[in-house]
């Protein structure tokens, strides 16, 4: 079949959704299907980077980030009419697989709705968390949000019996979205029982984002565990997009507060960064912390596989939480601030406060709660005592298997 992609970045870009669209696209290629990926052309020097693929139809866009790298392309008749002409140049649409929460989602749902394709909405965002952690007001952006969404989807709105949903929160606003869609999926089994619990769809598929067979074999086939010395302490890595919602300046004051002797690893960028390393510099904690900035794939990979343990400490935001799958399918542990996280997650981790244990609307976002459980896991490691890993986690992470789920869903939509 040919499946046509729709992101709000380009998949070249930085980010866990991105991550994942270039990983289902090779599966489903290495299946025999044909992928096509429209979304925003990126500029900037990663954008000039990008090697010519003839899969992508990069959108007429404009940057909205500093360093060039995220892009918006305005839904509207002028981009309608510019994909139609770009996608008379590829092979005829089977189904449209909508990966994105935002202008992107717009454009493929109107690209759809047009020709008649059937949709796949996979919803990768927690909206109101994301926008309440990221911008001043995020009442009035959520408000602006959803105007902006029944603007753009408006002629549309005979799909819903009674008309569109109104409403102007997050829910609201994904409700919409599925309700363009003939099926919705998402990457956690808790992300997914959310939605149904808020009426954004009355069924929500759960298939997580997975992890490159090949690549998880060759990190494999590494040497677990720090090669530096055993005098250095465990190495503890934290992983992610530098912003306030990943919460990376309270961890690093718990590495500070806990006072562990341990090797602190940072990898990733954003806007946070230049904030951490003073906050560093001014807290002046017993670990040793580097900041890696942003990796290759295989080689952030490779991180998590020489690591005692991840650390992840975002709380609410995450709709799967890549990073700790990861390290467990790579055989790492992992310190969960997240009661979510957790309970999907199963076994292989230092809970923060209740952890799993705790209502799902009731962490311990505190610094003293995560430093006591830093010190914790440290002991542990140092002791010879730390959590196994869930074992679990590898096969079911594995891309090919998460391909597998996503094409039994493309089947039975094509079915009707």
């Amino acid at each position: 079949m040919h499946v046509v992609f729709f992101g709000d970045q380009h998949v070249e870009s930085f980010g866990g959704a991105q991550v994942s669209m270039r990983l289902q696209r090779r599966f489903l290629e290495r299946a025999g299907h044909t992928v096509t990926v429209v979304a925003p052309r990126m500029h900037g020097p990663r954008g000039r980077a990008v090697a010519p693929d003839d899969a992508f139809v990069d959108l007429p866009s404009a940057p909205i980030t500093p360093d060039r790298e995220y892009s918006l392309t305005w839904p509207g008749r002028r981009t309608d009419v510019w994909l139609d002409r770009a996608m008379r140049r590829r092979p005829p649409v089977d189904i449209v697989h909508v990966q994105a929460d935002f202008w992107g989602a717009f454009i493929g749902h109107r690209f759809a709705e047009r020709h008649g394709f059937p949709v796949v909405q996979t919803l990768h965002n927690r909206v109101d968390v994301g926008i309440e952690a990221t911008t001043p007001f995020p009442g009035t952006v959520l408000r602006v949000l959803n105007a902006w969404e029944r603007r753009a989807l408006r002629a549309w709105e005979r799909r819903a019996v009674g008309g569109v949903p109104r409403g102007h929160d997050g829910w609201a606003y994904l409700r919409r979205l599925a309700l363009q869609s003939d099926a919705v999926t998402a990457p956690s089994a808790h992300f997914a029982r959310r939605l149904e619990a808020h009426g954004v769809a009355p069924r929500v598929d759960v298939i997580w984002n997975g992890i490159d067979d090949d690549v998880l074999g060759a990190a494999l086939a590494e040497e677990h565990g720090s090669s530096q010395r055993p005098d250095a302490g465990p190495l503890l890595v934290w992983m992610g997009r530098m912003s306030p919602e990943k919460r990376l300046l309270p961890f690093l004051e718990a590495v500070a507060r806990s006072g562990i002797r341990a090797r602190v690893e940072v990898l990733g960028g954003g806007g946070q960064r230049r904030a951490a390393e003073r906050l560093v510099a001014r807290l002046k904690p017993t670990a040793s912390v580097v900041f890696a900035g942003r990796r290759l794939y295989v080689d952030s990979l490779a991180r998590l596989r020489a690591a005692d343990a991840l650390v992840q400490t975002s709380i609410g935001f995450e709709t799967q939480g890549m990073t700790p799958f990861e390290a467990a399918a790579l055989g790492t542990p992992s310190i969960i601030s997240d009661p979510d996280i957790a309970r999907e997650l199963g076994t292989g981790f230092w809970a923060v406060g209740g952890g799993a244990d705790a209502a799902p609307d009731a962490p311990d976002p505190s610094i003293d709660a995560l430093a006591c459980t830093l010190r914790q896991a440290v002991e542990d490691i140092g002791a010879g005592r730390a959590v196994p890993a869930n074992p679990a986690v590898r096969e079911r992470f594995r891309q090919s298997s998460r391909t597998a789920a996503m094409v039994e869903v493309y089947a039975r939509v094509l079915r009707g």
